[in-house]
């Protein structure tokens, strides 16, 4: 297919339970944080906080080095396999791929090393390890105004529409809402269905990146965004 022909121009792409099965940030939380770091995800996922600040409450609980999460992150999980060929698809036929991750984020690009992915974007959180101290959090990523999330996958979304045009958002998780929100087409799974059905957007479900990747090819003329003016988790401080 020749770039021109398809309508999509750029994907936005969880990471955590999207291009790799496991949430990463979850499961080092698990091994390295004591066990108030559950209720607060808990509290998030109610919508009771935003994810930046379940990020900071969460990272405080860390406790270990970098290099010790890092090889534990490395050591035990992989990226879905079906997503290097559907990058090196995407780059083929013009479609620009960027990560967006809401998450610890720092073994996002090593993950991604070892498994032979370059030439994309990671937009993420970013967390410094310093002994004896609570970790410090660097937010490149999110939105000038709003407070709510670390990483805005609405801002993501919209400023790769404005630059290239129309954007599809690929996603399975809570913080995942308002990239599908925003995105021209949606592929969404496990909990992101049951919030897509919820806000009324409309999306393809999916299991690999090959699916992904038809369901890219198999669009006809160009998607027509007809989301929201604001974002449903708008806070300020």
């Amino acid at each position: 297919m020749p770039a021109s022909a398809n309508p999509v121009r750029a994907a936005v792409v969880d990471f955590d339970g999207t291009i790799c099965e496991h949430d990463v940030s979850e499961e080092i939380l698990r091994a390295f944080a004591t066990p108030e770091w559950m209720d607060i995800d808990i509290r998030f996922q109610r919508g009771e906080i935003g994810s930046r600040e379940c990020l900071i409450r969460q990272g405080a609980l860390l406790e270990g080095t970098r290099r010790d999460m890092l090889r534990y992150a490395l050591d035990r999980y992989a990226i879905d396999p079906t997503f290097a060929p559907f990058v090196a698809w995407a780059q083929d036929v013009g479609i620009e791929v960027a990560v967006a991750s809401d998450g610890l984020g720092f073994y996002i690009e090593p993950m991604l090393r070892s498994a032979g992915v370059a030439g994309i974007s990671i937009l993420t959180n970013e967390v410094t390890f310093v002994p004896g101290e609570r970790p410090s959090f660097f937010l490149p990523n999110a939105h000038p105004v709003c407070v709510g999330c670390g990483t805005c996958k609405m801002q993501a979304v919209l400023s790769r529409r404005d630059r290239l045009g129309p954007v599809a958002f690929v996603g399975e998780g809570h913080s995942d809402r308002y990239g599908a929100l925003y995105a021209d087409v949606v592929f969404a799974k496990k909990h992101l269905v049951d919030i897509c059905r919820a806000d009324g957007v409309t999306f393809h479900p999916w299991e690999t990146f090959d699916d992904v990747r038809t369901g890219l090819e198999s669009l006809n003329g160009s998607p027509e965004w007809t989301g929201p003016e604001r974002c449903p988790g708008w806070k300020t401080p």
